[in-house]
């Protein structure tokens, strides 16, 4: 016993030195002691999976797979060349197979075995899978998972009555055919218009996924959906509806998309339905949290299972950005006849927080998995086939859509992020038939009309402080040898034809309207001073610098530094201690009581009074919302943000920095993801050649156990 006990000593000793040099968090390491205080016999492997299942809960990871630890420590820890000898000493002590790993974890009293129908007592560890295929859990997880597994299974089984003759009249009326040329020929090549698809699906069961890249049409479908619902419906009067997403700045998104959608469509179905009265009926959309009812200070939610939301249709925008346990009290919070419609790009970046739900529930959305029923259920209610599959599908596969189409992207942006998402880095040549494969690296160097010309480096003009960009192409890289001033000089001149750039917003705020003096020229000015603060919130939100790290000459900390002292030295602001005119902001921190919700982002503005306090404007859609900068205690100044936090937004000129070392954190779903919030122009900065390739070439695998049962 007492080998065991120093053994089991060494190994704690082991792991806080790891905190100590930064591989692990201090509350991993911490994580394994409380682990041998409540089991005072554990063993070495087990105080190690502990503190290890810690640190990957801190990077996303629902569980920790103990195969893949085992057998690949270092591709599941991706840590750096300098730790490598000590975890090569530690792994050298461990066990070599998983399930002596198994057997060390299913043995401790502090950890529920489900194999072995151990019981329930509040355990903080969970051990699931197989003894050669075992996943560990923190309990709060464990249980998470199994409340959304449940929930969705059930949910998208809940079948709601569907008149298939009502439904296919209007289903025609809102999607009408193409002209009967083409139409037959759409049908002939076995398209498939997925849009309408998705309206049939989720009008008869209780939850829905759509799924699709940029532009494909998501909050589109959503809207004629709302309207197939309306038009179906046996009291269409009162037909309620929530809308929600998990920022502020996607909540006002979906909103101004659907209102958009639903005025197009009102024109076009005349007298046959009142949208409008829907929409003046909809509250607005907001975040998640607000719509369950954050309580302050605490994981618990106003709203529950047995305080459900007043609601018929929720549509939650960029679900890839909720996490499990967000997910977990959303489902829970649905009434019991509800319908939950979750629309979302299953290829982007997933929660910041543990999950990748939406990329769980879309495991098979490319594919699909429809039965003989569903296929048979969209042709009388919609007039498309769908192919049948041969493998058994869940529920959740019979509502779930994948839309293919996109009409947002020209040629450039739209290849080039289909190039990165499917993982091809460079041109490849494939069957005489297909012809060339394009990778992302051949689309930057076409140097055509649309596309930059990666060949000739950047050069530097005689004043240091400004760079020559030479190439006006919608898609530019600048490769190394580059500098960050190349940075600077995006943000204050644009580049040629893609003129978007923070001197937009900086030639608004200096046309500010002139302040009252009076009771009177206050009233006068206030909706002048109103439209202008619109026009700086919108002129600065066409162009945004997102890089992918916080630290480092590349991180958006010091791009943040580097560019306001660039506009300063222009004379083009004024900064005079921390608040200053024209500072852009976004907060970090969720303010109920203020109504800003982290990655909010403002411009910190005068008002129209002279000598006024300056405050916070924000702009959802076109209400603006304020607060003084006094009150407002958790925020960073924004000319840069990380790609993390732009996801739900999008710019007229997006510039993607890399950082110049690459690592786990530069992904194939982040440069994606930063690719696709560009809405005309892109620019990407490589500091490192090849250091956009060994982004596309590594792809985030969040461990989860998440399943949907058949």
């Amino acid at each position: 016993m007492k080998i065991v006990h120093h053994n089991m000593n060494s190994t704690l000793e082991t792991l806080h030195a790891w905190s100590e040099q930064g591989w692990l968090r201090r509350l991993d390491s911490a994580a394994a002691a409380f682990f041998l205080d409540q089991d005072p016999q554990a063993q070495p492997a087990a105080l190690v999976a502990v503190a290890i299942l810690a640190h990957m809960e801190g990077r996303g990871h629902v569980c920790l797979s103990l195969a893949d630890l085992i057998h690949e420590p270092q591709s599941v820890l991706g840590w750096p060349q300098q730790a490598q000898p000590a975890l090569r000493a530690l792994w050298a002590t461990m066990p070599s197979e998983a399930p002596h790993w198994y057997e060390a974890l299913a043995g401790s009293q502090a950890v529920r075995t489900l194999a072995t129908g151990s019981v329930d007592a509040g355990q903080p560890l969970v051990l699931g899978g197989s003894t050669d295929q075992p996943l560990l859990y923190l309990r709060r997880y464990w249980v998470y998972e199994q409340q959304v597994s449940l929930a969705v299974s059930q949910r998208a089984g809940a079948q709601h009555p569907v008149d298939q003759t009502l439904a296919r009249a209007w289903l025609d009326r809102l999607f009408p055919p193409l002209h009967q040329q083409q139409e037959h020929e759409r049908r002939q090549r076995g398209d498939v218009q997925w849009q309408k698809v998705a309206c049939a699906l989720a009008l008869r069961s209780g939850l829905s996924v759509i799924t699709g890249g940029p532009g494909t049409g998501k909050t589109y479908t959503a809207a004629r959906l709302l309207a197939l619902l309306l038009a179906t419906s046996q009291n269409p009067s009162q037909l309620r509806v929530g809308l929600a997403a998990p920022t502020g700045k996607a909540a006002a998104r979906l909103r101004q998309s659907i209102d958009l959608s639903l005025d197009s469509l009102q024109a076009s179905l005349g007298d046959l339905m009142d949208l409008r009265a829907l929409t003046e009926r909809m509250d607005k959309a907001i975040t998640v949290h607000a719509l369950l009812g954050m309580q302050m200070g605490s994981r618990q939610f106003k709203h529950n299972a047995k305080n459900p939301l007043d609601l018929d249709v929720l549509i939650v925008d960029e679900t890839s950005m909720i996490h499990l346990e967000m997910m977990s009290a959303l489902l829970q919070a649905m009434p019991a006849g509800g319908r939950l419609v979750l629309l979302g790009d299953k290829d982007q970046l997933a929660s910041v927080e543990a999950g990748s739900v939406l990329g769980d529930m879309c495991v098979h959305a490319h594919t699909t998995r429809y039965s003989v029923q569903t296929c048979s259920y969209v042709q009388e209610t919609c007039g498309e086939r769908l192919s049948e599959s041969s493998a058994e599908g869940s529920a959740l596969d019979q509502q779930t859509v994948m839309l293919r189409q996109s009409h947002r992207f020209g040629s450039a942006i739209g290849a080039l992020a289909q190039a990165v998402n499917a993982g091809w880095i460079r041109d490849e040549h494939q069957a005489p038939q297909d012809g060339v494969r394009p990778g992302a690296y051949g689309l930057l160097a076409q140097g055509n009309r649309e596309v930059a010309s990666v060949q000739e480096p950047l050069q530097g003009a005689e004043d240091e402080s400004r760079v020559v960009l030479p190439h006006a192409g919608k898609v530019y890289l600048a490769t190394a040898p580059v500098s960050p001033a190349v940075v600077t000089e995006f943000a204050l001149h644009g580049r040629p034809l893609a003129r978007a750039c923070y001197a937009d917003y900086l030639r608004e705020l200096h046309a500010a309207p002139v302040p009252a003096t009076t009771p009177e020229q206050a009233r006068e000015s206030e909706e002048p001073h109103a439209q202008w603060v619109k026009r700086v919130l919108q002129a600065f939100d066409r162009f945004r610098i997102l890089c992918a790290v916080h630290d480092g000459v590349w991180g958006d900390r010091a791009i943040n530094e580097q560019v306001q002292r660039a506009l300063v030295a222009k004379g083009l602001l004024k900064p005079e201690g921390e608040w200053f005119k024209g500072r852009p902001i976004m907060v970090t921190r969720n303010e109920k009581s203020l109504g800003v919700f982290n990655g909010d982002v403002g411009v910190v503005l005068p008002t129209h009074i002279k000598d006024g306090a300056l405050r916070a404007y924000f702009l959802d859609a076109d209400q603006l919302r304020s607060v003084s900068v006094s009150r407002l205690a958790n925020v960073e100044t924004a000319f840069a943000m990380t790609i993390h936090k732009s996801q739900g937004s999008e710019f007229a000129h997006t510039v993607v920095v890399l950082p110049d070392v690459g690592g786990d954190i530069l992904t194939r779903e982040l440069v994606y993801t930063g690719i696709t919030r560009a809405k005309e122009h892109l620019s990407i900065i490589e500091p490192r050649t090849g250091l956009l390739g060994e982004a596309i070439s590594l792809q985030v695998r969040r461990a989860s156990g998440l399943s949907f049962s058949s």
